[in-house]
């Protein structure tokens, strides 16, 4: 069983970006090494703490057969990494998916390319009950750490209940779990769920709640257990939305942390009016008016527009921009010029 070594378990425990790795193609929808591999540069150099790899926003589809890109694409982003020879912690994630079997096998090429922690996907298994996917989880949490992964109904997740969280945080190797509900009430669930599991100092949480990041990073969640108050947090993000900008992001994350250190009411004024410009940008990105349709289209422009792609395709040819999502996505440079990191990009692209 593979652990997590004490210095990425207190860089995981610190807080960190970490992006949702996209997939570059070029316009035959065949992978497009050069710029494959510039992406896991780009997030890299603007400092984010890690990657998550062949995940939602690495699309799902690289586990076809006649796709065949699983292995890929962990390989390129693994040889990149060593290749920088970072003289910082960087944290490699990579995406599990399937029924118990597959995931398995996807924890064993993860470890074999030198990844850190699984993040364990629990879409498509609608049919099985929460003590099975417990059981799955115990499965590949054998192999390797697990990042658990709370994802919203809307793109292939469910709904699970307080006592599935609760039972999942007492798993032994689970060093981490991605609250990715997009729901109030199903957050709160995880997060008292770990403060009651004896587990919530050793179970980093993360925010995948594209719409509500700065108010999770923001927020402390306090639960009374056994006659004393616990304590939990969302130490940093993993999220598809910091896939693009993502130089603004480590900066946001750092805002972020300060504002815990020396809370001031004029700090969280200003912290929670940037949150609504970031939400609104995100709408932008994954475009929920059109039941988060074009997601990953969305992703795929902005890095388009910066040369950080050479287009938007995906492997799935229905997936494309919805209906004025370019326009909405002018609208957030527009009114929000703040938030991107296009002058971050032209330097970085200049010197490779």
């Amino acid at each position: 069983m593979k652990t997590l070594t004490k210095e990425l378990s207190a860089h995981l425990w610190e807080g960190t970006v970490i992006p949702a790795h996209p997939l570059a193609l070029n316009a035959d929808r065949k992978i497009n090494e050069q710029y494959q591999r510039l992406l896991t540069r780009y997030y890299m150099a603007s400092g984010a703490g890690g990657i998550a790899i062949a995940v939602h926003s690495t699309q799902f589809e690289i586990r076809d057969p006649e796709v065949n890109l699983f292995e890929t694409v962990l390989k390129w982003a693994s040889e990149e990494i060593e290749q920088a020879n970072l003289d910082r912690p960087f944290v490699k994630v990579a995406g599990i998916c399937g029924p118990t079997e597959q995931a398995t096998r996807e924890a064993e090429i993860a470890v074999r390319y030198g990844y850190d922690i699984g993040l364990l996907s629990m879409g498509g298994l609608q049919g099985w009950t929460e003590e099975e996917i417990l059981e799955r989880t115990r499965a590949v949490a054998a192999i390797l750490p697990v990042f658990g992964f709370y994802l919203q109904p809307s793109v292939g997740g469910r709904i699970f209940s307080y006592e599935f969280w609760l039972e999942f945080a007492k798993i032994e190797n689970v060093v981490a779990i991605k609250c990715a509900s997009f729901n109030r009430y199903q957050t709160i669930d995880v997060m008292r769920a770990v403060a009651n599991s004896g587990r919530h100092d050793k179970i980093a949480m993360y925010t995948g709640n594209d719409d509500n990041i700065v108010n999770d990073l923001m927020t402390t969640y306090r639960f009374p257990v056994n006659g004393r108050t616990i304590a939990v947090d969302f130490k940093g993000g993993l999220l598809g939305h910091w896939a693009v900008w993502t130089q603004k992001a480590v900066s946001l994350l750092a805002e972020t942390k300060a504002y815990k250190q020396n809370p001031t009411n004029a700090t969280a004024d200003a912290l929670l009016s940037k949150a609504i410009a970031v939400t609104e940008s995100n709408a932008a990105f994954f475009d929920p008016s059109h039941d988060f349709h074009g997601c990953i289209p969305g992703i795929h422009e902005v890095l388009y527009r910066q040369g950080l792609m050479e287009g938007i395709w995906c492997l799935n040819p229905k997936e494309v921009l919805s209906p004025g999502q370019s326009e909405e996505i002018d609208r957030m440079y527009r009114e929000y010029p703040e938030l991107n990191d296009d002058a971050f990009v032209r330097d970085f692209l200049s010197q490779q």
